[in-house]
């Protein structure tokens, strides 16, 4: 009966990291050309990066004197951020008549893209527990 025991107790001690909780975080932290407006910031994962629903998303009131975010409570895994700086403070990104962005914008990793947003490949990074990242916005 003992022996028994300590078999369920191993298998559930070693069994313990798939039932773990999500406990990883990144912490986002802005550097804006100007201190008016808020950042517009939304987390994605591989699956939604192209264009689906944010897993997390969040606003920095830069005129209030914020930079950063913490996003929490994540499962470990690959991660991309879509920021912009919303200027005029409508709460949308705004363009030109061609579509161009005339507000700043910036991606994870500061990556840059090629005739649209930065692609998956350059902006995922890994979050596995506490993960920070200063994202210029410019």
């Amino acid at each position: 009966m003992i022996r028994t025991a300590l078999i369920a107790a191993a298998a559930f001690l070693f069994a313990a990291p798939a039932f773990a909780a999500d406990d990883a975080s990144v912490a986002l932290t802005f550097d804006t050309a100007a201190a008016s407006g808020k950042v517009m910031v939304a987390l994605y994962d591989q699956a939604t990066y192209g264009g689906g629903q944010p897993v997390r998303v969040a606003m920095v009131d830069v005129a209030a004197g914020e930079h950063s975010v913490t996003f929490e409570g994540l499962p470990a895994g690959e991660y991309g951020v879509k920021a912009f700086h919303d200027l005029n403070g409508n709460g949308r990104m705004d363009t030109n008549p061609f579509g161009m962005p005339v507000e700043p914008y910036a991606f994870s990793n500061n990556a840059v893209g090629n005739m649209g947003p930065a692609g998956w490949d350059r902006a995922k990074f890994t979050v596995d527990g506490a993960t920070a990242q200063t994202i210029s916005i410019r």
